[in-house]
């Protein structure tokens, strides 16, 4: 069964690739004037654009179908593996996001010389620079292309081969290079036009398209099912499910050791990786307009990733097994396009298309705007060509752009699984997160703690699973704790045994940032620098994880039908909202020490 488009859905569809295409060509005057304009929008986002922009990029075309096929594997606390981040993206808020305002860089791996000092410096930028800009950055759209990929075989039924016949000569070409084809050169036209201001506008649109499909196709499941209590009634007594799949937490006492240890892992070391805010989430902070739209667009950002977005997709998964029962060795991510194809009448399929291809289009450009940031900011201007104009630079940059999106086609056509690359990016840099939180706040760190703890998760990502028995795929909360626990070890060692970064080019960074925490030799050379003072901080951050997980959980007892216990929740989640937007409000912009921004 496939879903066929009426004439209505093919004209929403046509009607919003337009609509792309004419953002792209509205902004590219501006974005063209300079590589400031074109990578951070001149840095006049508000809050609410660029934490917003944040979130469409998250809900990309994979998420779906990965979100739901963790329900369908496991049960909704399989989701912990994801909603555990939300403790690091707290940390952003009241700790980090000002300091890289502060910093006025124009991408996080230009961080590393502001930080440090030396060859070693050089190398890492160099290195950090080509790793997230081309290595995870394909790795991200190559799991993008591959969803959007599946969503066409499985809803629309696409062919895996499509003849061609030009006069005397056919060919047959592979249906999927010709779908992303397709979808590729809209996406790059206005990615490659308009820069991060075409990016920032486009998501704006695309959050909202997505956000209406994906609660649209939730309500007609309900509704069809006979509302959520019924829903639930029925998701239980489908054949070969298991109760713990409505569960948001393991049942501790009857939950297996491997469950119950995975779930740990999640809630008390995952996270780390993303304290401090990096790649396009760093970038979106550069662009804001001070340090307070900074640290708000993370919070804004931080409530639609996590309660927002969550339950659309869990609400299908939990449906599609009494749609779809549970086979052995079936491909999870398959159930939401076959949802779709359930459900979705006429009208509504051209939005869901249209929606899927807003996820999709709105994580691309992300991606493709500050991968070439890295390669023009960081590699080009910073090592090969130091001399040219800003014209050159924007130029430049667009045709960086375009290679990188023929990179992430290449590597897309390799993977199969979207949850296992989720998995395997976490595990590349796992030992990096702890000595990236520290680094702001510890003078002692250098580029070898960086460089150490990096190659240990490096290389033992990709040896721990071929030892046994850590080969098997429920052994990542495993091999996790391994890396990390290693890397730790190992970079604290090595920055003991390596200088430190010389004390004038510390003062230098300390005047300009006004980091807090163990800068005590620096804070006895610059008494007159107010230093931040982390302590106040954790109050705010204790508030906002609360409001938020109570957030989600309260809306996930309504739509699972227990109304009064969702009702409850979500007055203690209103409460700690107060009390954290109290401590957020603290927040304010402090005058600039220093250079002015950067282009």
């Amino acid at each position: 069964m496939v879903m066929r488009l009426a004439m209505i859905d093919w004209f929403v569809i046509a009607a919003y690739c337009a609509a792309s295409v004419g953002i792209g060509v509205w902004f590219s005057k501006r974005a063209g004037e300079n590589t400031g304009e074109y990578f951070l929008a001149g840095r006049k986002l508000t809050w609410w654009m660029a934490g917003t922009s944040m979130v469409a990029t998250t809900f990309a075309a994979d998420t779906p179908l990965a979100v739901s096929g963790f329900v369908r594997k496991g049960g909704i606390y399989e989701n912990w593996f994801w909603w555990s981040a939300l403790m690091g993206g707290m940390l952003c808020v009241f700790f980090y996001a000002r300091l890289w305002r502060r910093a006025r860089i124009v991408t996080d791996v230009e961080f590393i010389e502001l930080r440090y000092k030396g060859p070693s410096a050089a190398a890492l930028r160099a290195f950090m620079a080509i790793y997230g800009g081309v290595i995870s950055n394909c790795i991200v759209m190559g799991w993008v292309m591959l969803a959007i990929t599946k969503i066409a075989t499985t809803a629309l039924g696409w062919p895996e081969e499509i003849p061609v016949t030009l006069g005397s000569t056919s060919v047959v070409l592979p249906g999927k290079a010709v779908l992303l084809a397709a979808l590729i050169v809209v996406t790059l036209f206005y990615t490659m036009m308009s820069g991060l201001w075409g990016v920032v506008m486009t998501d704006l649109v695309q959050f909202v398209v997505a956000m209406i499909g994906a609660i649209a196709l939730a309500v007609l499941v309900i509704m069809r099912l006979g509302g959520p209590e019924e829903m639930v009634r029925q998701v239980l007594a489908s054949p070969g499910v298991d109760p713990k799949i409505i569960s948001f937490v393991p049942d501790l006492a009857t939950a297996g050791k491997l469950a119950v240890f995975t779930f740990v892992v999640y809630v008390t070391v995952q996270w780390w990786g993303g304290g401090q805010g990096s790649g396009y989430i760093a970038q979106r902070m550069f662009a804001t307009k001070d340090e307070r739209h900074a640290s708000l667009a993370m919070l804004w950002f931080n409530y639609a990733h996590y309660v927002i977005r969550s339950w659309p997709w869990i609400i299908v998964g939990l449906a599609s097994v009494v749609y779809f029962p549970l086979v052995k060795g079936e491909d999870p991510e398959l159930a939401y396009p076959k949802m779709m194809v359930e459900f979705l009448p006429a009208g509504l399929r051209g939005l869901m298309i249209v929606s899927f291809l807003a996820a999709f289009m709105s994580t691309i450009d992300t991606q493709l705007n500050y991968g070439a940031s890295y390669f023009i900011n960081d590699i080009y201007r910073r090592f090969i060509r130091r001399d040219a104009d800003e014209k050159h630079y924007v130029s430049a940059s667009r045709y960086a752009v375009l290679g990188l999106m023929i990179l992430g086609g290449i590597t897309a056509w390799q993977m199969t699984s979207i949850s296992g690359a989720w998995k395997y990016l976490a595990k590349l840099s796992a030992g990096a997160g702890f000595v990236g939180l520290l680094r702001w706040y510890w003078w002692r760190v250098n580029p070898w703690s960086e460089i150490s703890a990096l190659v240990v998760s490096l290389i033992l990502a990709n040896v721990l699973p071929l030892i046994k028995p850590l080969d098997q795929g429920d052994m990542y909360p495993v091999q996790l704790v391994i890396i990390i626990v290693v890397a730790t070890a190992v970079w604290v060692a090595v920055t003991f045994m390596t200088k430190p970064v010389e004390e004038r080019h510390l003062e230098e960074f300390y005047r300009r940032v006004r980091p807090g925490g163990w800068w005590g030799p620096m804070a006895q050379k610059c008494p007159d620098v107010k230093q931040d003072k982390a302590l106040p901080g954790w109050p705010g951050w204790i508030a906002g994880v609360v409001c938020i997980y109570t957030g989600l959980f309260g809306i996930g007892y309504l739509c699972l039908g227990r109304t009064l216990a969702g009702a409850a929740i979500l007055a203690l989640s209103f409460a700690s909202g107060w009390f954290m937007l109290s401590q957020a409000s603290k927040i304010s912009p402090t005058p600039q020490d220093g250079p002015a921004d950067n282009p």
